[in-house]
């Protein structure tokens, strides 16, 4: 994360004067480089403050629309009393609850003494750090932290339990010590997946929440990955006077906790309340306030009901530690005159549909915005359709993105014929994902984006595709083999193991699906994950999937597969040719390439999967082993050839796969009966021959099938040959 107090990006000129700023962030390739070394991928954040002069705010009026901020400073905190409710079920293993109990450490620690909290872990079974909150102090902040470091994954997850517990410990501390009114109850509620024990029932949890908080209580909520119940942390949100944020998989959850964490620590005001004469306004957007947070800012848009008025007056009433607080002010808001803006162009003047009114377009966005509030809270088809609508017309009118409103690109280039016609954006849902091959367009039954691609490194046609298909090229005796492994879904073989000498490990993970009809298989098995452990000159891991590449070496990246890119340090380098292969360089003379397949629309027998191919094995020893690995420094040759030795596989007469003559293939001292069959490589895009070892290779391969299974994903213990070590 950049530091912003270090000043702007590259490339980022600010053009000022006393009313006006204009930014622009424009940068090259050169300068995006200098930011990040795979590019700028985040959000573009403009922090900035204005001069108030009035305690009341600051209002702005422009051709009948105003816009009011009200930011006050220089107040004291309020005290918190917040409950931390952190997801402990078996889905939250590894990396997602290391990075969560690290960031409660963190924020912990920025409690202030005045402060109360507590600590609720949960999963099919809630538990409580405490029965009651706690005041912050030293020893209470340690006993919290240990807690913590003491949750373990295990079970379901309770929603609905846990919420309760939390909302309980709040009305009665609360109840107890007679501060509501001079104090903030906050929960902060983490989780990754859906209601599965207890009350499941998205209703029954909302409503349940709701009668139990009474508005007294504010929920903020954070999602964590694909599979969480979104729509129920936002609504749980949206109905409790709190925020949501979501947490993609790849993201780091412990900073994105506490950058949330950030915005909510230090409230300074509750039960705002902002009013305006109704007989001078209109059409005013949101007035009530639950809460005001150091560095947040309210802002409320609206109408003049008279454009000729000289003064608006506004009351602001709210609460803080101290006292009640009430303002009331006459504010001058005359006719505003075409100004000057920062490139010194006039503004102008009138209601033409060319005239850039600044301030009614702000009052059109929030208005929008808290009618999709309305729209999410609501469980009354006919007014969801109502709110609807109104927010559509709205954006239309005004040209915002959405869930409702769609966004059309046009590229400069003309499309092909037979491709089909580009579909307009979804604000909501994004584009649709497209697929590309290796080498161009390829013949798999999902549709496919035609745009070839022509690799760096030659690819081999040593590789496991599809289903999965094994192929083993042997060029000194121009054989190719080839055979089929059967596994089960969540198995995890070996592909390439030789860590012992040039540090490298392969292995892949197997995801399952049900076979064609007609078909001889009960199941299809697909790799869905691909990872590789680099060991020499030092430790770098890569986890590669259809959708991201992560590696983790020195420094943690997230690479995402619809985006080309190339990254490399310490010898390893990782490029990305966007939804069509990832190229692995390891110290230059070792290169694997893995295909990405996706589709657009899958059959039911069809998966996203990976396909991986060896490029280059060069800087692998003679004692790699593996799946694949075992034969790389091999050679084989056919002992019986019922053909004749003048015939080979290239000219032998067209016959159907599988029915060809067989033959006796002699490598690594075993006898292997094999018949001649063809198999489709590069994502079908080319075919070769090749001999086919039955049986799930059992004569061909060393040892069997379970020798072959890593009991993690960067396992790079082996059974067989030289390398026994079993480690991360």
């Amino acid at each position: 994360m950049r530091n912003y107090d270090s000043g702007p990006p590259p490339s980022t000129v600010i053009n000022q004067n006393e009313t006006f700023a204009n930014i622009i962030f424009k940068p090259s390739v050169v300068q995006q480089a200098k930011i990040a070394q795979n590019g700028v991928l985040g959000d573009f954040i403009i922090r900035y403050d204005v001069n108030r002069e009035q305690s009341i705010g600051d209002i702005q009026v422009l051709n009948g629309y105003f816009v009011h901020y009200f930011a006050p400073k220089d107040l004291p905190p309020l005290p918190k009393n917040v409950v931390f409710v952190l997801d402990s079920s078996a889905s939250m293993v590894g990396t997602k609850l290391r990075q969560t109990k690290d960031a409660l450490f963190t924020i912990l620690h920025d409690l202030r003494p005045q402060d109360r909290f507590s600590i609720i872990g949960f999963s099919n079974r809630i538990k409580v750090w405490k029965d009651h909150l706690i005041s912050v102090t030293p020893d209470s902040i340690r006993d919290g932290k240990v807690y913590i470091h003491h949750m373990s994954p295990t079970g379901g997850t309770d929603i609905n339990g846990a919420l309760q517990r939390a909302i309980r410990l709040l009305n009665k501390y609360v109840a107890h010590n007679d501060i509501g009114d001079r104090s903030v109850s906050l929960i902060i509620f983490l989780t990754d997946g859906k209601p599965t024990v207890g009350e499941t029932h998205t209703l029954k949890i909302l409503n349940n929440t709701r009668e139990a908080a009474r508005g007294q209580v504010c929920i903020f909520t954070i999602g964590i990955g694909n599979d969480v119940d979104f729509r129920l942390l936002e609504k749980l949100s949206l109905e409790n006077c709190g925020l949501t944020r979501r947490v993609h998989e790849e993201e780091d959850a412990g900073s994105q906790l506490i950058g949330f964490y950030d915005e909510i620590r230090t409230p300074l005001l509750s039960d705002i309340r902002i009013d305006y004469p109704p007989s001078s306004v209109v059409q005013a957007t949101k007035t009530l306030f639950p809460n005001y947070f150091n560095g947040s800012e309210i802002i409320i848009a609206g109408k003049l009901v008279d454009r000729k008025l000289d003064h608006l007056h506004v009351e602001v009433t709210a609460s803080n530690s101290k006292k009640f607080v009430i303002l009331k002010t006459d504010v001058p808001v005359g006719p505003q005159k075409a100004g000057k803006d920062v490139t010194g162009s006039s503004r102008p003047e009138g209601d033409g549909e060319g005239d850039p009114n600044h301030i009614e377009r702000l009052w059109s966005y929030l208005t929008t915005k808290q009618l999709l509030s309305s729209w999410l809270q609501s469980d009354d088809e006919p007014e969801k359709e109502r709110l609807r609508q109104r927010a559509q017309d709205l954006a239309l009118s005004y040209r915002f993105l959405t869930p409702f409103t769609s966004m059309k690109l046009r590229g400069p280039v003309p499309r092909k014929d037979g491709l089909e016609e580009a579909h307009g954006m979804s604000a909501a849902m994004g584009p649709e994902p497209v697929v590309q091959s290796v080498r161009g367009a390829g013949t798999q039954p999902g549709p496919l984006l035609e745009k070839p691609y022509q690799p760096r490194i030659k690819i081999s046609k040593t590789s496991v595709d599809g289903d999965p298909h094994f192929v083993v090229d042997f060029p000194l005796s121009k054989l190719t083999v080839c055979f089929n492994i059967d596994g089960q879904p969540g198995d995890i073989l070996r592909l390439v193991s030789d860590h012992m000498d040039s540090g490298v490990t392969v292995n892949g993970e197997l995801i399952g699906a049900p076979a064609p009809p007609n078909g001889h298989k009960k199941q299809r098995t697909y790799f869905r994950t691909i990872t590789i452990l680099v060991n020499k000159p030092e430790r770098s891991y890569l986890e590669i999937t259809p959708s991201r590449v992560i590696l983790d070496g020195g420094d943690r990246l997230v690479l995402p597969c619809n985006q080309s890119v190339v990254v490399g340090s310490r010898g390893l380098e990782v490029s990305v040719s966007a939804n069509a292969n990832v190229t692995v360089t390891i110290q230059g003379s070792i290169a694997f390439v893995i295909l990405i397949h996706l589709y657009k629309k899958p059959a039911p027998f069809q998966r996203h999967h990976l396909g991986f191919y060896i490029a280059n094995s060069e800087g692998l020893s003679s004692n790699c082993h593996g799946l694949l690995g075992q034969f790389l420094n091999q050679d084989a040759r056919l002992t019986e050839d019922p053909a004749g030795p003048s015939q080979s596989p290239t000219h032998l007469p067209l016959l159907q796969a599988g029915d060809g003559p067989e033959a006796v293939l002699k490598v690594k001292g075993h006898q292997v009966p094999v018949v001649w069959k063809q198999r489709k490589i590069y994502n079908g895009e080319e075919q070769i021959d090749c001999w086919f070892a039955r049986n799930n290779a059992a004569k061909l391969i060393d040892g069997e099938y379970k020798d072959y299974l890593a009991s993690h994903p960067f396992d790079t213990g082996m059974t067989l040959g030289r390398g026994t070590s079993r480690e991360l």
